[in-house]
This record gives structure tokens, C-alpha cells and sequence, in this order.
């Protein structure tokens, strides 16, 4: 996955993001792609700047929320979700959910030519230590006429300074059954200085 995010205006996002996966352990070829472009609006923050709210829109799709008949078609898929931050206990707990809708337009003869699903996505970050170090638990997914199985993660976060934070992780599909893939994830967000803003930068 490789995303990049610029916040061009005041309480602004604007991101494109590209997925490569591989789902039947051929390393020699990869299974597919899927693109997402989306904006997001920060309507709240409190004066902390610790935790808010937002609402978020576009097109595409993330893996995690991908069917196998929709993985190829991610740019006929639209969705907006809202998410939430709110900390708890002195910043020592935060915690986020974000549930959304996505439509999806159909090409396949006997399925519905809308398909709808309610997105669903929490995480919970512990902070034990300092602010530097957290632990943290993930589950997402979605449910409706095109559903996927729910995931979660497990794992560690670090944010040496305020211009990269480090992610390490263990996921897993949770099939009724107890079975699914699972694997180990290394995520790495980088932040830059203000250096261009539409209006200025402050």
C-alpha cells in the first residue's frame, strides 16, 4: 500500500492511495489492484488536538473491504464514512470507530445493479508508557449485498517524533469457522512541514 495525503486547505485532506495483493502465495504474480481517492473535512477537534470528528468521501476501495466480485472494479464503488476520535483517561486511551456506507455499481448480469454494504472500522490505542509507544487493537470490515470478511489487528505503534510513526502488526480474517489468513504487517507514515497551502500556510 502506499498512500499520500496533502492538506491543501484548512481542515482539509485530500488523498490517493494504490493497493497491490497477492492472495494465492504465487510471489512470481500478484492477484490485483485497487486505487482510492477521497477527501476528508475535520468539522471537530477540541483544544487538545487529541481526538475529533470528521466525515470522509470518495471512490475505491482498500483490500480489507474488498470482495472477490468488486476487486477489480474499485473505481465503481462510492462510499463516505464518518470517524471519530475521542481520548479517554488523560490521553492515556484512544479511541476511534468509523462506520460508513459504500454503493457499488454492478457489471454482473444476475446481481443487483446498486449493491449497498455498511462499513464498519474501530481501533483502540493504549498509550502504557509515554505518547512515543502504544498498543494497539484493530477490526474492520464490512456487511450488506456485497459483504467481506472481518479482520482485526494486533500491535505495536511508535511515533519517535511528530514526523513518522511506525506500525507493527498482526492480522487475521475471523471466518465463523476459526480459520483464515493471517500475517504480519510493517507500516511506516512519514509528515512533512507545511510547504505548500492553498491561502498560506500558518
Amino acid at each position: 500500500m502506499l498512500m499520500t495525503t496533502f492538506s491543501l486547505l484548512p481542515k482539509w485532506e485530500f488523498t490517493a492511495a494504490a493497493f497491490i495483493y497477492n492472495g494465492d502465495r504465487d510471489k512470481a504474480t500478484n492477484d490485483g489492484y485497487s486505487t482510492m481517492l477521497y477527501a476528508k473535512y475535520m468539522f471537530y477537534e477540541n483544544k487538545a488536538r487529541t481526538g475529533g470528528a470528521a466525515v470522509k468521501f470518495g471512490t475505491g476501495l482498500r483490500p480489507g473491504v474488498i470482495s472477490d466480485v468488486n476487486a477489480q472494479t474499485a473505481f465503481r464503488t462510492y462510499w463516505m464514512n464518518a470517524p471519530v476520535t475521542v481520548p479517554l483517561f488523560g490521553d492515556k486511551l484512544s479511541v476511534d470507530i468509523m462506520p460508513g456506507l459504500s454503493v457499488t455499481r454492478n457489471l454482473v448480469v444476475t446481481k443487483p445493479d446498486l449493491a449497498w454494504n455498511f462499513t464498519y472500522s474501530g481501533r483502540v490505542a493504549w498509550y502504557p508508557w509515554s505518547q512515543k509507544w502504544s498498543l494497539v487493537g484493530e477490526a474492520f470490515g464490512s456487511a450488506g449485498q456485497e459483504s467481506s470478511i472481518p479482520e482485526i489487528k494486533a500491535g505495536f505503534r511508535w511515533e519517535p517524533n511528530r514526523y513518522q510513526v511506525w506500525a507493527f502488526t498482526y492480522g487475521k480474517e475471523t471466518h465463523g469457522d476459526g480459520s483464515g489468513d493471517s500475517k504480519f504487517e510493517v507500516g511506516l507514515m512519514l509528515f512533512t512541514p507545511p510547504f505548500f497551502c492553498i491561502w498560506g500556510c500558518r
